[in-house]
C-alpha cells in the first residue's frame, strides 16, 4: 500500500477514525531530508500494509502541523486509536520506522 496525501479535510475519517496505526510524515517539497525519507517511507508502506503512511505537507497543511507542534521536518509521528502514541524527527531508517511504530 502507498502513502496516501493527509489533509484537513481527511484526517479525521484516515487518521483519527482509522483502524490501523497512522504513520504521519510531516514534510515540505525544499527540504532535502524529507526528499530523501520519501523512498524510504515508500519502501516501508509497502512491506507494512498493516500500517496506514500518511504524508502531510506542513506548507499547505499548516493547522495540521501547528497541531502536531511541528518545529523541524521530517518529523514523523505515529497515531493509535485517534492518540499520538509517538513522534521523531529527521532522516529514519525502515528498520528505525519499524520500532518508531511499535
Amino acid at each position: 500500500m502507498s502513502e496516501i496525501m493527509i489533509t484537513k479535510n481527511n484526517y479525521n475519517e484516515e487518521v483519527l477514525e482509522s483502524d490501523r496505526p497512522v504513520l504521519l510524515d510531516f514534510w515540505a517539497p525544499w527540504c532535502g531530508p524529507c526528499r530523501m525519507q520519501g523512498p524510504i517511507l515508500s519502501q516501508f508502506a509497502d512491506s507494512h500494509p498493516e500500517i496506514k503512511v500518511g504524508k502531510v505537507n506542513v506548507d499547505e497543511e499548516r493547522e495540521l502541523a501547528m497541531e502536531f507542534s511541528v518545529m523541524s521536518i521530517p518529523m514523523l509521528a505515529v497515531v493509535k486509536n485517534g492518540k499520538l502514541v509517538n513522534q521523531t524527527v529527521g532522516l529514519q531508517s525502515v528498520q528505525a520506522l519499524e520500532i518508531l511504530v511499535k
